[in-house]
């Protein structure tokens, strides 16, 4: 299985975890970057997976870039919680599951433990649509085909057991990378009005009020800021191992910190990307009712004018879903372990996860057709932001409390903002179910 950080409960020295990066203080700078970078960008992938695409690639088709905005502050909210994350595991030394199994009651921490797989399985629903239609796109097969291939990625984890983090991250990196080169020519293709794109990153509640925009602008938070990826970077980042002294965990912090910021700065960039080209090429040509990456890919040659354009389209929505398997499986080991103490072997949980995504796919497809997969897509993500808030939660109240931080807990500045974060997320979640339900 999959290599997992230590506990608090064991000793730990670095063959306990094969791919563990140990950290000396007389390390030179460079090389001591190098070692703590990668935990950010295997959290990162979860920020550019295909549910991410589907929000994206619609608000820029029906609002051009005018939800830029949304992308930037959601990606700034990000990278606020992913330095709780990076706090609490590299001082407490134990992951935000199992925090909650020892200071919540059974009943409470079933509920949390539900809702992050309930978050697990809607994520990996939508990289189960997002590589199935990308297989459609490139390959020609059919959606339930495309489907029913992505039952076998089970594969791709099995070939990776035992290979350890670095190995795991060395291929994630080439998958970003190619996304993130796939995108940069895109947007050469599409020629983007900049002074506009400029624009769209300044916040402006009036374009919220427009018919449609809470509902994409909450899927973008979900899509951005998912409650998994907490629970996730709190455990990886404990692959870095440092002497047991505050000066090395203050050290620790800052690197780690800093490769979540790059990393999720990497993640924004993408998705940005994704909606300008959205914008630039659906909406200011007149297609403002494109809500499916299908229809995007097959609408982007004749408007971009490049064959090549959509051909790597494909190859990085293909490149996104897969990225999102490994972490996903990461994720899911990490909250069933911390939650429940219970350890089984990764192709098990592969399983499991993958399984439990298929039945809504494959149910989707058959009721909706595959003009559904967009509609599933959106839906998955705002999922995810009606989970945020139960991950926030004991996030916010364990990094800033000094019994379990000592020292290092968030101080007042970081703490009311994470505290407005949450009330800001859990009021538009509110806002949404009044609109839809009201």
């Amino acid at each position: 299985m999959f290599p997992l950080p230590r506990t608090a409960t064991a000793p730990f020295c670095p063959s306990e975890v094969k791919g563990s990066v140990q950290v000396g203080p007389s390390l030179p700078f460079s090389k001591k970057l190098l070692r703590y970078a990668g935990p950010g960008l295997l959290v990162s992938v979860g920020y550019m997976d295909p549910g991410n695409w589907a929000t994206d690639i619609e608000a820029g088709s029906r609002f051009g870039y005018g939800l830029l905005f949304v992308v930037l502050l959601a990606s700034l909210a990000a990278m606020l919680l992913q330095t709780l994350c990076v706090r609490l595991g590299l001082v407490a030394r134990r992951d935000l599951a199992q925090l909650c199994r020892e200071r919540y009651s059974p009943a409470v921490n079933r509920c949390l433990w539900l809702g992050a797989e309930l978050a697990i399985v809607a994520c990996d629903l939508a990289e189960v649509l997002g590589s199935a239609l990308a297989l459609h796109l490139l390959f020609g097969v059919s959606i339930p085909v495309g489907i029913a291939i992505t039952a076998f990625d089970t594969v791709l984890v099995l070939g990776l057991q035992g290979a350890g983090f670095r190995r795991v991250e060395a291929i994630v990196l080439a998958l970003v990378a190619t996304i993130a080169a796939c995108f940069a020519v895109e947007l050469a293709f599409s020629q983007p009005i900049w002074s506009q794109v400029a624009m769209g990153f300044v916040p402006s509640l009036e374009r919220l009020q427009q018919p449609g925009a809470l509902y994409l602008a909450i899927g973008i938070v979900g899509a951005t800021v998912m409650p998994h990826n907490l629970y996730l970077h709190s455990s990886i980042v404990q692959t870095r191992l440092v002497a047991d002294t505050d000066a090395a965990r203050r050290e620790a912090i800052r690197f780690c910190t800093w490769d979540a910021v790059v990393s999720l700065s990497l993640a924004l960039l993408v998705n940005a990307a994704i909606m300008v080209l959205a914008a630039s090429a659906f909406h200011h040509s007149g297609h403002r009712d494109v809500a499916d990456i299908a229809d995007a890919y097959h609408l982007i040659e004749p408007l971009v004018g490049s064959a090549l354009a959509a051909a790597l389209f494909g190859i990085a929505l293909l490149a996104s879903g897969q990225s999102s398997t490994f972490t996903g499986t990461i994720a899911g080991q990490i909250v069933m372990e911390g939650f429940l103490d219970l350890k089984i072997p990764c192709w098990q949980r592969r399983l499991i996860t993958r399984g439990l995504a298929l039945v809504p796919a494959f149910m989707g497809v058959w009721w909706l057709g595959d003009a559904g997969v967009g509609k599933m897509l959106v839906l998955s993500q705002v999922v995810l932001s009606f989970q945020l808030p139960f991950a926030m939660w004991p996030l916010i109240r364990f990094s800033s409390s000094p019994e379990v931080m000592g020292r290092f807990a968030t101080g007042r500045t970081l703490r009311l903002a994470a505290w407005g974060l949450f009330a800001v997320i859990s009021l538009a979640n509110l806002w949404l179910v009044t609109a839809v339900f009201g």
